[in-house]
């Protein structure tokens, strides 16, 4: 799914393989990819430079996408199937197959969602976008990209279509909502042509950077007008980490030579990023370096989002929600979206009949934090299929999830942790003394709930989460707490 020749392998802060002269390691190349390296030299005063007579490197051939084999059948539940279908026993998926796998083999392919998304057509709108090193931008073609796995019904009887789960006034209200929102092909496939784009001209100063496409717009959850993250994984010698500001500062002074970017805005956050545009779509662009967490939890994400296929639509509402009561907003000291979202899958894994399991605990290697981040997006590949004996209606999920944190999640106490699939008790920890609400990110183990810090912001989230859980309860509609017309003209607009 991205780039296979000779990406940086493991924690860029733990190779100590220098090369003797430059500013950032090169790996080795393989045999099949000769490359020739940029002369790119560190001066006395901390100032990058390049070569005038630049050494670019030898392009390699473009990568054809070929249509997989046809998908094999699910597995027939037999002995091996555990209770409550959570685990099925594959042998061609178990660990020491996916060891063994390279990305950078041409014959290795990845081939599609890493989970078990069939929906029927009329939602296959967010197929999976491979982000190749070399794509050529006027064959991209996602026709193929359905995901390998058909998840069969968890009782008999059952459908495994969206429509069975939205019979109801407010469910069908969600259903309608997440049509006109979700992100769809053509929105996926205009940010992957610029990663693609932009990737190959970063090369030109940072010959073995790879460019990673992250957050909602990979993962499944994102709008039609959700922004794109990008991650450029930089890899440094002599056990140096890259400073990120320096390499953001030389890649703005390049953005800015680019005729199809504008706009390139340096932000000094805690996570350092350059924000750009492109020109035309109006595209906003938010790139950081070596963040390699955001690669590891966007596979996590996404292979939630696709574990069941109610799971995206109540998210998308969820969002829209939030933002609709000013309370999804982290640099205003409210909610950030990744906090929602994992709010939302703890929530769906800790009913009485979970809707989703705790992909960590089960498929431990699959989700490993030190596993080389090049192989981040084949993990989830070797997860079988997940059936929930869990058949709520979208709607009644959503007056759950309001009523859960209304009345019953306990924020003084707990500390909502997705790895776990439960609710932690809140102990006196730095990470969690002193603060309002404690979300554990699954896999730093941080509070990304942190930005949450004035008592007025805590006080107007817990507020809102009553007001709507009442009336949402007693009117049982989506326009009693959320404007479904205008919230879709809105998004509309904006495209």
């Amino acid at each position: 799914m991205y780039p296979r020749s000779a990406p940086p392998r493991g924690s860029p802060a733990h190779n100590s393989r220098g090369s003797g002269n430059g500013l950032y390691h090169v790996p080795p190349v393989p045999r099949h990819h000769p490359q020739r390296l940029a002369d790119a030299q560190l001066s006395p005063h901390n100032s990058f430079q390049v070569h005038p007579k630049l050494a670019v490197p030898d392009r390699m051939p473009p990568y054809e996408w070929k249509p997989p084999p046809p998908p094999p059948s699910p597995p027939v539940p037999g002995p091996h199937t555990m209770a409550k279908g959570r685990k099925r026993q594959i042998d061609d998926h178990s660990p020491h197959a996916l060891k063994r796998q390279r990305l950078d083999s041409p014959a290795h392919h990845y081939r599609g969602s890493p989970l078990i998304h069939i929906p029927p057509p009329m939602y296959q709108h967010d197929q999976e976008v491979a982000g190749t090193s070399r794509m050529a931008h006027s064959s991209v073609d996602l026709s193929h990209h359905s995901p390998p796995y058909t998840q069969a019904p968890a009782i008999p009887g059952s459908s495994n279509t969206l429509q069975a789960y939205a019979k109801d006034k407010l469910s069908s209200q969600m259903v309608e909502l997440f049509e006109a929102c979700q992100q769809q092909t053509p929105d996926l496939v205009r940010k992957e042509m610029c990663r693609t784009r932009l990737q190959e001209d970063i090369q030109n100063i940072f010959p073995v950077a790879r460019l990673y496409l992250t957050g909602s717009s990979m993962n499944g959850l994102g709008c039609r007008t959700s922004d794109a993250d990008l991650c450029l994984v930089v890899v440094g010698i002599m056990n140096q980490q890259p400073d990120p500001i320096y390499i953001l500062s030389v890649l703005q002074k390049f953005f800015n030579s680019l005729p199809y970017l504008e706009r390139s805005q340096l932000i000094r956050a805690k996570v350092p990023i350059l924000r750009f545009r492109e020109k035309g779509s109006g595209l906003e662009f938010d790139l950081n370096i070596n963040n390699t967490v955001g690669i590891r939890n966007t596979f996590l994400l996404r292979s939630y989002a696709y574990a069941d296929l109610r799971v995206r639509p109540i998210i998308l509402v969820v969002k829209k929600w939030a933002r609709h009561h000013d309370i999804n907003d982290a640099s205003k000291g409210t909610l950030s979206s990744y906090t929602l979202v994992l709010m939302v899958l703890h929530y769906l894994q800790t009913l009485k009949e979970p809707v989703i399991p705790s992909l960590q605990k089960d498929y431990p290697e699959c989700f490993s934090p030190l596993m080389e981040i090049d192989m981040v997006p084949e993990g989830p590949r070797h997860i079988p299929p997940y059936n929930s004996r869990n058949q709520s209606s979208l709607g009644d999920l959503l007056l759950g999830f309001l009523k859960y944190y209304a009345t019953v999640f306990r924020w003084d106490k707990q500390v909502i942790s997705v790895r776990e699939a439960r609710a932690l008790p809140k102990t006196t920890s730095r990470e969690w003394r002193d603060k309002f609400i404690c979300v554990e990110e699954p896999f730093e183990r941080n509070n990304v709930a942190r930005a949450v810090h004035e008592k007025i912001k805590f006080d107007a989230i817990k507020a809102q989460f009553v007001t709507s859980s009442g009336i949402l309860q007693q009117r049982k509609d989506l326009n009693s707490i959320l404007p479904v017309r205008a919230t879709i003209n809105k998004e509309s607009s904006r495209r």
